[in-house]
């Protein structure tokens, strides 16, 4: 969720209805040990601190050997379900065998449940078959069960397209275990089913849907909310009468939202009325934006005139916010969803109605937000290339406007690309005309020095959409760039082009430059994935000057892309990460355990507070505090905002690329990405680094994927709900304390939860 990876997510994910940023919403506040989560309390009383050096020590170099696995064998329960933790964090395939007998045969719930957690995140097919005979065995304990499905549910995500069969037969295991779960008379496992709901997401076993459409009705409302998910996520059609009855009255909001979402997905005809009513006056934001996005699905005009009405006071009351002197009015997330969803309904109709608007909300925006521009675009496009900037680019005044905001030269340029994808089935043959004069305005951004190196990238991957014939050459021009973002994506698109002698030539000249960059490996990553697709002796062996890099993750990719190209297995090559830390540095991590450590974050919005977790991810909370307290993140803005699903800053680029000149390893943990969870943004395992979000609502499909460290309080989730794009973190201010709250605090604190 950050660098390339990020932008993948959300420049994708943002266009799609139901994408990650169309996820769950829920009102619940998170609870810091979830469902089935022991670790944190169980290693903060039995595992003595020098046994817990071995292990975050280990776990940092990504290092599995024999005092380690020794663990799995020690007589305190604690430090076995600490060691079992450890065995999955490093994901070395060799302690599966211990894992699973560990799973099969401990006489400790707990142990097992971690053991089977544990084979999940290693992910691979050789874990299958023990998974399996846990979830058959009719005794086992449901939190033992609870992990084992989740476990099984990564397997068969993480198997390859080739091994079909095999996938369609554990699919069929997972959905054996909800299937059970939903038998009349029967007493609910409520992890269980939570569990089993998100792999059926991830495994997609067959006919899904009408196992889960029966947790529709369930009196839990976070089961209900996540059937919904799972049914958006599948893109099942089961359930419509009941989506649209818990769209229209159930009271708790994410399982609204999560009905607007599955009502979408499957193209419900039928429920455009209650997701038209619910897009413009349901009391919760989540639920309209989700409506929305479904509307957009439906692409029913019904819906146009009552969406520019909303979109007109909201404009209305962002402009009133502007006056008072708000910097970055909240209105706004909505107002994008509005013009995102027009484009849906309308493209290539030049609805005169919706272009006024378009030009309204890009005025006072001063044409900044890619969804403006793409929806514009989408719907008009000759007439959105007569508008300004784009029919005067030749004007010194106008290039002057369009450089000197990085954000509105990438804005543009998503918009031509909106042109670029249109076919002439879609449009017709004056498409060709107006591809061609796209070419022309890209290829004019592109050569003039003044575009912004952060914009950059979007204007290439515009013109690649329109597959010029030089392509290769004009991509081979940008692989001298300084910025490292704009050689990343120049590699990730000469990898997309069929294999060449020019291009295979100049990324192997340029692999050896990007491998010194020295605060971003994105470059590097991307030109080693391009050479692997030029499937020839010399890429291979270009690869594999990679082994020798000092970068973990460079030699774990090149390893990778070498096995793929049946080039030789060179896994002994990747060995292990080389440690920032000391053992000193190590002890001040493990200071904090059973402690009270907290963020308050300061931005122009007000402030929240992070509740950090230093029992569940020591390195990834003593990372953020460093980063704080030396002002890391002052001024910095949430650079991503995707209402109901998360708010995202830490990027001192401010584009979704930067990072803090180093990379962290996951340590992913049973913490669950409630609503208000704090997490580290990834673009792959082990490259967190400075970028962290929060969680409008609950994002199952994160969990065991992302490390959890953090939680902000319901009663601060009011200001987080208010960010948006933009928006700057002020300060942050780090407050440690020698003590975690006491029991009876917590427990006040969640009778008071339930009153409200």
């Amino acid at each position: 969720m950050h660098g390339r990876a990020a932008s993948f997510i959300l420049a994708v994910c943002l266009s799609l209805v139901f994408c990650a940023g169309a996820a769950l919403a829920q009102k619940e506040k998170p609870n810091r040990t979830p469902k089935n989560n022991v670790t944190a309390a169980a290693t903060r009383a039995a595992v003595p601190d020098e046994i817990m050096l071995v292990i975050v020590r280990g776990e940092d170099e990504r290092r599995w050997g024999a005092e380690l696995a020794s663990l799995l064998g020690e007589k305190r329960a604690a430090v076995r379900v600490r060691a079992a933790l450890a065995a999955g964090r490093i994901g070395d395939e060799r302690a599966v065998p211990a894992l699973s007998t560990l799973m099969a045969n401990d006489k400790v719930a707990m142990v097992r449940a971690m053991a089977a957690f544990a084979l999940g995140e290693i992910e691979t097919a050789s874990a299958a078959d023990a998974l399996v005979f846990v979830l058959r065995r009719g005794d086992e304990a449901p939190d033992v069960r609870a992990r084992a499905v989740e476990a099984l549910g990564k397997v068969v995500a993480a198997l390859p397209e080739k091994e079909e069969e095999r996938r369609r037969t554990l699919g069929e295991t997972i959905l054996n275990v909800l299937s059970i779960e939903a038998q009349p008379g029967i007493k609910r496992q409520r992890a269980v089913v939570l569990e089993a709901l998100t792999a059926i997401l991830r495994a997609r076993p067959a006919n899904a849907g009408a196992v889960v459409a029966q947790f529709l009705t369930d009196a839990d409302a976070r089961v209900r909310a996540d059937a919904g998910n799972t049914l958006a996520r599948l893109r099942a059609k089961d359930g419509g009468e009941q989506l649209r009855t818990m769209l229209m009255g159930d009271p708790d909001a994410v399982a609204r939202a999560n009905a607007a979402r599955a009502l979408g997905a499957a193209e419900n005809k039928d429920a455009f009325e209650v997701l038209l009513a619910r897009s413009t006056s349901d009391a919760d934001g989540r639920v309209r934006v989700s409506s929305l996005r479904s509307l957009g699905a439906l692409k029913d005009t019904r819906a146009v005139a009552p969406l520019i009405q909303r979109g007109g006071a909201l404009l209305t009351s962002y402009r009133a916010a502007r006056a008072r002197g708000v910097a970055h009015p909240v209105e706004i997330n909505e107002l994008l969803e509005v013009a995102t969803a027009l484009g849906r309904i309308l493209p290539n109709t030049g609805n005169a109605r919706a272009v006024e608007w378009l030009r309204e909300l890009r005025e006072a925006r001063e044409a900044i937000d890619p969804e403006t521009e793409a929806s514009f675009a989408r719907i008009a496009p000759s007439i959105y290339l007569r508008e300004r900037p784009l029919n005067k680019l030749a004007d010194e005044s106008v290039r002057v406007w369009l450089f000197a905001d990085w954000r509105r030269a990438s804005s543009i340029a998503q918009g031509l690309k909106e042109i670029a994808d249109i076919t002439g089935e879609a449009a017709g043959n004056s498409v060709i005309g107006l591809q061609a004069d796209v070419q022309l305005m890209l290829r004019a951004m592109l050569d003039d020095a003044r575009l912004p190196a952060l914009a950059a990238p979007d204007a290439l991957r515009a013109l690649a959409a329109l597959k010029p014939t030089d392509l290769g050459e004009v991509m081979r021009k940008q692989l001298s760039a300084k910025d490292v973002i704009v050689r990343a994506t120049v590699a990730e698109l000469l990898g997309e082009l069929p294999p060449d002698e020019a291009n295979a030539n100049a990324l192997i000249e340029a692999l050896p430059v990007a491998m010194k960059d020295e605060e971003l490996n994105d470059a590097a990553l991307a030109t080693l994935d391009a050479i692997g697709k030029q499937k020839s002796a010399r890429a291979n062996d270009a690869i594999k000057t990679a082994l020798d890099s000092t970068d973990h993750l460079l030699r774990r990719r090149a390893v990778a892309l070498l096995k793929t190209n049946e080039a030789g297995d060179f896994s002994s090559r990747i060995a292990t990460a080389a440690p920032r830390y000391a053992d000193a540095d190590y002890m001040r991590v493990l200071a904090r355990r059973n402690g009270r450590v907290r963020a308050v974050v300061k931005t122009e919005k007000g402030e929240f507070t992070l509740e950090l977790l230093p029992d569940d991810a020591p390195l990834t909370v003593d990372s953020f505090v460093q980063l704080a307290r030396r002002g890391f993140f002052n001024g910095v803005t949430f650079h991503r905002v995707v209402p109901n699903f998360v708010i995202q800053g830490g990027d001192p680029r401010g584009d979704g690329n930067g990072g803090p000149g180093y990379q962290i390893r996951c340590e992913i943990n049973e913490v669950e990405y409630g609503r208000g969870a704090v997490g580290m943004a990834l673009s792959g395992k082990d490259t967190g680094g400075s970028q962290w979000f929060v969680t409008h609502s609950p994002q199952p499909h994160l969990d065991g994927g992302y490390t959890v460290f953090g939680i902000v309080a319901e009663k601060d989730m009011q200001i987080v709900d208010a960010i948006a794009r933009g928006d700057k973190i002020i300060s942050i201010t780090v407050i440690e304390g020698s003590h975690a709250p006491s029991k009876k605090k917590n427990a006040d604190e969640e009778k008071k939860r339930k009153q409200r």
